[in-house]
């Protein structure tokens, strides 16, 4: 476990293996940098796999004031260290639009892989209400974080109430109740993208490196719709799917792909 400052002088803990050209892991909501470690070790047999704790969670610190930009300045921090001063990335999830915006915003981003960016752009599910972050930001300031993790499942996952309501006697309830704090965060990545409308396409036309989208097709609909979408935003976007997987793909599965995709770009 080692760490860097970012911009703000906000501490950001990350853990390093592997050797040769450097990959960071961006995870999604309530993810530390240990929910990566499988793929990392997957990824570090031929990478130097950086995985990291983003502000908020685990043994990072966190500022009183959170801006997405301030989370780019975290990853840029990452790369500029330990990722010696270019890297590709990988993001999941919510953690994928992080990945892409940081890049969109000029971050040393050589190659970006992207995995299931929870985009909401047809009707295959309701939207998020235009006042979600506002409801997690008051729920997580008087610190109702269990009630902020349930907001959250049923809200912006879609789980049924019942099943959540059984979650909250499950020992990693308290898992997830600890990082609650970061959902806004996650919900101020977002952004528009969960409002049921077609992606703000315009916003990512600065991405120019390689960028590979996937997708499983047992899931949830939306999500394939979301990847198919954002993989038509230019000749640079590649779409991947991956039959008979779900949001919580196999990093057995995973890994070869993004470890072919990385490759292309470090010829040996």
């Amino acid at each position: 476990m080692d760490s860097v400052f970012s911009a703000d002088g906000t501490t950001i803990v990350y853990e390093r293996q592997g050797s040769g050209p450097a990959v960071v892991l961006v995870g999604g909501a309530f993810m530390t940098r240990d929910a990566s470690g499988d793929l990392a070790a997957l990824l570090a047999e031929h990478f130097t796999v950086i995985t990291y704790d983003r502000r908020g969670r685990g043994h990072s610190g966190d500022a009183p004031v959170y801006e997405v930009q301030r989370e780019i300045e975290d990853l840029d921090a990452l790369i500029a260290g330990p990722g010696g001063g270019e890297a590709m990335v990988f993001g999941m999830s919510s953690g994928a639009v992080l990945a892409l915006e940081a890049t969109a915003r000029g971050s040393a981003v050589s190659r970006l892989a992207l995995y299931e960016p929870p985009f909401v752009t047809d009707a295959s599910r309701p939207p998020l209400p235009a006042d979600y972050v506002e409801h997690l930001t008051e729920l997580v300031g008087r610190e109702a974080f269990g009630d902020a993790v349930a907001y959250f499942l049923t809200t912006a996952v879609g789980m049924p109430d019942e099943v959540v309501a059984g979650m909250r006697q499950a020992p990693f309830w308290a898992g997830m109740e600890a990082v609650a704090r970061t959902l806004p965060y996650d919900g101020r990545i977002m952004g528009d993208t969960m409002s049921g409308r077609p992606l703000p396409l315009e916003r990512w036309t600065s991405v120019t490196v390689p960028v590979f989208v996937g997708s499983g097709d047992a899931g949830a609909p939306h999500m394939l719709t979301g990847a198919r979408e954002l993989a038509a935003a230019g000749p640079n976007f590649t779409l991947r799917v991956f039959p008979g997987e779900e949001h919580a793909i196999d990093a057995k599965v995973l890994a070869p792909a993004l470890t072919g995709f990385f490759a292309e770009g470090n010829p040996a």
